[in-house]
């Protein structure tokens, strides 16, 4: 359902927005969460190393794209506060017609290169064949990637969080089911939980165009869906790319950090992917309550509606920190719980259990910055948020190398560097913040 921003108590619009937001978001990462613990508990510990070392590199491609949609659907935003349809309009099928053409060249290229790719994280040659068929696979799907991604985020700067949400579901369901049969029935192992997530995404990218055809009448555009405006493309790009680079850096940064944990043997890479797919948990649905604060005040900035800016940050950051403090204590208590959902090796859990337990006394950093990017989104400032992760990515895959590479500390040192990457980032941020207290700095977005 599109919603209007502009108008009503602050606080409930965040809520109601965030909520199914957070929760579209978990039922994503069940996506890598059923690979890996199918894979794990059923194939193999070789397997499910295989996937860990697929997934940095496929998540780096897909938070691109996302990236891309993402500053698009800023625009969109800022277009429907205005009231500006006919420009929406234009923006939608510019946006759609670029980002199918870049995917489709992406996703080519990606496929031949896949091998080259793998080597450059250092992945252990004993999984190399089945990382390369899984990878192969997801790169495969891109196109369905970006398609969902698109409407998702277009819906979203319409105020609609429940629509992508309830595909989310839909698409959750067959993937866990599709896991099982390409396991159990096909003997497919990793490749077949590939095939699956793929067509769970085709699934989800259909009922989302379906859904946005019936339910938003002037994105029912037919023929129109062909139009291409230069002018809008460039804005885009300009967004876009902004975007697309920040989320792509904070991928690239992990890639990085995968390869010296990769130099630590299959069991500790093993407790990495597992211990990140909790990580992704814990952190993903604070970006979720940013996207709320985004959407809000894209609206709102259009509606040329500053006052409701600052009061949307303010409570989107009470939101943030509350949830922050809930998942570290979380993670804190229930880490081998979490480990043994995933694997059954002791070495494994083990590792898992350290890294874990030194992330949940850390998870209210990410909470505290990823509000403050929220707001810098919503008010068009995208290149405080592009360095400000250039900040949190570099810092962090210095203190790694440190601590990894230079001193061998192990696993633990990792979550530091984690620590270490956000405190970066915060000092980085936190003066620009102030700056927009002082009047009409975010006028400029």
């Amino acid at each position: 359902m599109i919603r209007d921003m502009t108008e009503g108590k602050v606080g409930g619009l965040l809520l109601g927005f965030a909520v199914p937001l957070v929760l579209g978001n978990l039922f994503q990462l069940c996506y890598n969460a059923a690979d890996s613990m199918i894979v794990g508990r059923f194939v193999g510990t070789e397997a499910l190393a295989a996937v860990g070392a697929a997934s940095p590199i496929m998540t780096l491609a897909i938070l691109f794209i996302n990236g891309m949609c993402m500053g698009a659907s800023i625009l969109m935003g800022v277009q429907f506060g205005a009231g500006d349809i006919e420009k929406l309009k234009r923006q939608a099928s510019t946006t759609m017609v670029s980002g199918v053409v870049f995917s489709v060249v992406v996703s080519a290229l990606c496929i031949v290169f896949t091998p080259k790719l793998l080597e450059l994280v250092e992945v252990d040659a004993s999984v190399m064949p089945l990382a390369v068929d899984y990878l192969r696979v997801i790169f495969g799907g891109m196109i369905f990637t970006f398609i969902y991604n698109f409407y998702a985020n277009t819906l979203r700067a319409l105020g609609d969080s429940r629509g992508p949400l309830i595909f989310l579901v839909i698409s959750s369901v067959l993937n866990v089911a599709g896991d099982l049969f390409f396991v159990f029935v096909t003997d497919m192992g990793s490749t077949g939980c590939g095939i699956a997530t793929v067509l769970s995404q085709l699934v989800c990218a259909a009922a989302c165009g379906v859904y946005v055809k019936k339910k938003v009448d002037f994105l029912n555009l037919g023929r129109k869906w062909l139009v291409f405006d230069k002018q809008l493309f460039v804005t885009t790009v300009n967004y876009g790319w902004v975007s697309a680079t920040q989320q792509a850096s904070i991928q690239l940064g992990k890639v990085i950090v995968l390869a010296m944990v990769n130099g630590m043997g299959v069991s500790a890479a093993a407790a990495f992917t597992v211990a990140g797919r909790i990580d992704d948990f814990a952190i993903i649905p604070a970006s979720s309550i940013a996207a709320a604060m985004t959407a809000l005040m894209a609206q709102n900035l259009g509606a040329r509606r500053y006052g409701r800016l600052e009061e949307g940050f303010k409570v989107g950051m009470r939101i943030e920190i509350t949830y922050g403090i809930a998942m570290g204590i979380l993670c804190i208590v229930f880490s081998e719980a979490f480990m043994g959902l995933f694997s059954d090796d002791r070495e494994v859990i083990e590792n898992g259990k350290i890294y874990l337990g030194l992330m949940g006394f850390f998870y209210i950093m990410p909470a505290l910055t990823n509000g403050i990017q929220g707001y810098f989104r919503g008010i068009g400032d995208l290149k405080v948020t592009m360095w400000s992760s250039f900040v949190n990515i570099g810092t962090r895959v210095i203190a790694a190398a440190v601590f990894v590479k230079l001193f061998d500390l192990g696993i633990g040192s990792v979550a530091v560097a984690s620590f270490i990457g956000w405190a970066a980032m915060l000092i980085y941020e936190i003066p620009i913040l102030k700056k927009t207290e002082k009047g009409h700095y975010y006028e400029r977005g």
